[in-house]
């Protein structure tokens, strides 16, 4: 009897060792390989209870969640020949659990595998752009590319890369002194030319405005010629024309202006005989008290005798009273 409990009870055991070589459970973050002898049989992801082979065939698990991958800082050489110290992190999902376990057999492989092309992608991509691009909003689609450079490289190990991303993007502690010559000395060299077409810019509008001015000032002054003439015309037009009227009237307009010209001013003296043309207004109203009578000829003998002027009434002298000019 106790050798057969003995061997009960062992067969008993047998069979839960086999039981419990027989089935294994895959959670809802999870996938697993089943593997016999290290060839892949069996794939299940679906979440559970299974079955395998006991002894034979073993289990091979891995995450169906996002993972985390931190690559060591990498230095990289911009467009502009500037060091930066990117420090970056990438996530990824095992999407082919085959293709995985045939490429990289287990997470901290793929890890490794995934921190070289992240620092690769680094390096060549940012290697297009200077550091304004990798500070300024064109970050994001930079991000993009370095993504697609890992995704591209990762694809064929059975693994999807969801994001990469550039944490912080540091001038090396050697080089900030120097970074910061550089950039002042670039922004010196910018003001100056900013400066030199700034100074280029006014002497064109200056030069510009210059010939404009002499261009209107020379119109205008043609303008003002041509009025000018063409007022002297039309002034000269009426006095030829008053002239024309009447002969009399105009010589003593004009005389009276050439005597408030003459006598006007204060302090004027002029030395003049009174016999001459200049007073002949003065000597007779008509202004021929001077002018000596003219025999006409005609064809049958001697013409009459003229005869003889109007008289003119006298007009008795005013007194003129004493000016600083003129004593009187």
């Amino acid at each position: 009897m106790n050798a057969k409990l003995a061997a009960l009870g062992a067969a008993i055991v047998v069979v839960g060792l086999v039981l419990v070589d027989s089935l294994y459970t895959v959670g809802q973050n999870e996938q697993a390989l089943v593997l016999q002898f290290g060839e892949v049989v069996k794939i299940e992801s679906e979440p559970g209870l299974k079955l395998k082979l006991p002894v034979v065939q073993n289990v091979q698990f891995y995450e169906k969640r996002v993972l985390d991958v931190d690559p060591p800082v990498e230095q990289v050489i911009l467009s502009d020949q500037r060091r930066l110290d990117v420090d970056s992190y990438a996530r990824y999902r095992i999407a082919d659990p085959l293709l995985f376990f045939q490429s990289v057999r287990n997470e901290a492989t793929a890890s490794t595998r995934i921190s070289g092309f992240v620092n690769n992608a680094l390096r060549n991509v940012l290697g297009n752009y200077n550091q304004l691009d990798v500070l300024s909003e064109q970050r994001g689609p930079i991000m993009r590319s370095i993504r697609d450079s890992v995704e591209a490289n990762a694809k064929p190990l059975g693994i999807e890369v969801v994001d990469v991303r550039i944490v912080r993007a540091d001038v090396p502690e050697g080089t900030v002194q120097s970074v910061y010559d550089r950039m002042r000395s670039e922004r010196e060299r910018e003001a100056a030319q900013y400066r030199a077409q700034g100074a280029e810019y006014s002497a064109q509008i200056k030069s510009s405005a210059d010939r404009e001015r002499t261009v209107l000032l020379a119109e205008a002054e043609r303008k003002a010629q041509e009025l000018r003439g063409q007022g002297d015309a039309d002034a000269i037009k009426v006095q030829a024309d008053a002239y024309g009227a009447d002969p009399q009237f105009f010589s003593f307009y004009r005389s009276l202006e050439a005597y408030r010209t003459a006598l006007g001013a204060s302090g004027t003296t002029l030395v003049l005989s009174p016999k001459g043309d200049f007073f002949k207004y003065f000597n007779d109203a008509t202004g021929r008290g001077l002018v000596p009578a003219v025999t006409q000829q005609t064809p049958s003998g001697p013409s009459p005798a003229p005869s003889p002027a109007p008289a003119v009434p006298e007009v008795p002298a005013q007194p003129v009273p004493a000016t600083p000019g003129n004593p009187g």
